[in-house]
């Protein structure tokens, strides 16, 4: 058994590597001791410091007792070491990975006064995943960049609408009027992709107006009450065009107003709460801007 998940945490290692084609510090994970890997990456908006990184073994966005953490580097970046027991036989990672911008904690490197966010917010990135084809080549997620884009193409896997990730890039890079070969999974800040940039920056502002209607509080970080956030989620989905638009700026916080009423009539348990099957909020019709 021990031979196995040694095995099973170096194919990881070797098909993220392999599926990444470079070194860059964004999309590796390494072997760092017996039945240890190291998850390294980083995080933005814009790069965030002092953000918590944590692996989301029962996926209730909330960070508890034994689950794998970690902070945030001046930088933005992040490792994160997990054990062998979280990798399947194939060497995939089984866990999605969330980080938490901390309002009062975390701070953008975008800001060059360095203030504390106002606002918490949530993210995340789908489970690493690396499957190489008969031709030899990498499906699923190999980066390791959580971000705003990240989160949103996390959500769109878990409401089963898509097969796999790359067709919910499609899907969102339509929303996002980006070209087809633009990776919604690449570290935007590194590539100096100035659109996606763009785009990470305005559905982060919308969600830090939400948080405060979907995460309650307690517990090493406030549980998220998950039928809320996916309804946040399919919001921005739906009004992504508005959202990443020339009139952003404007349309924001009508969207914020709108989604306020509308998760706020919305019971908030006492806890957090599993993953229910969402997919009707990313119809893309759903509490759309002009409809009541």
């Amino acid at each position: 058994m021990k031979k196995q998940l040694i095995a099973a945490a170096t194919a990881l290692t070797i098909g993220l590597i392999a599926g990444c084609g470079s070194n860059d510090s964004s999309t590796m994970m390494n072997q760092t001791s017996v039945g240890k890997s190291v998850i390294a990456g980083a995080v933005a908006d814009g790069y965030l410091v002092n953000a918590t990184v944590f692996l989301d073994r029962n996926r209730d966005y909330q960070l508890n007792q034994g689950e794998a953490s970690t902070t945030t580097k001046a930088d933005g970046s992040y490792q994160l070491t997990i054990d062998a027991t979280d990798l399947d036989i194939n060497g995939k990672l089984k866990y999605p990975v969330v980080a938490l911008a901390i309002a009062g904690t975390t701070y953008d490197l975008d800001d060059p006064t360095h203030t504390p966010l106002t606002n918490s917010y949530v993210m995340s990135m789908h489970a690493v995943s690396v499957t190489p084809s008969a031709s030899g080549e990498v499906t699923g997620s190999v980066s390791n960049f959580i971000s705003p884009i990240s989160t949103q193409i996390r959500e769109m896997m878990e409401t089963g609408k898509y097969d796999n990730i790359q067709s919910a890039m499609v899907d969102l890079r339509n929303k996002l009027g980006m070209p087809t070969e633009t990776n919604l999974l690449q570290d935007y800040m590194a590539a100096k992709h100035i659109g996606m940039h763009t785009a990470a920056q305005n559905i982060a502002n919308v969600m830090g107006t939400q948080m405060a209607q979907v995460m309650g509080s307690g517990g090493i970080t406030p549980p998220v009450h998950v039928d809320r956030y996916r309804g946040m989620m399919g919001t921005i989905f739906s009004n992504m065009s508005s959202i990443r638009g020339a009139d952003a700026k404007t349309n924001m916080p009508e969207l914020a107003r709108m989604m306020a009423d509308k998760l706020g009539s919305m019971p908030m348990p006492i806890g957090g709460m599993l993953y229910r099957n969402m997919s009707s909020a990313f119809r893309g019709g759903m509490w759309v801007i002009g409809q009541r």
